[in-house]
């Protein structure tokens, strides 16, 4: 199973509308417009997000379809 990096993960919720609202140490927190949720990405060099803290920013961030091409490429 393919993970991604926190890096990546902060591209992507970019191209979907996401802004990166402020940093705290490793942490990036994202916010969007007319959202009530934060997402918290932790970017920790090249280390992998595990999957299962993926599917739950991507569940919060309404992109659990790119999971499954995620996964599967």
């Amino acid at each position: 199973m393919k993970n991604i990096t926190g890096k990546k993960l902060c591209k992507i919720l970019i191209e979907n509308g996401w802004i990166l609202t402020r940093v705290s140490g490793s942490h990036h927190i994202f916010t969007k417009h007319g959202e009530d949720a934060k997402i918290v990405v932790p970017v920790h060099g090249n280390k992998e997000i595990k999957t299962g803290l993926l599917r739950a920013i991507l569940k919060t961030a309404g992109l659990l379809s790119l999971l499954i091409t995620i996964l599967q490429s």
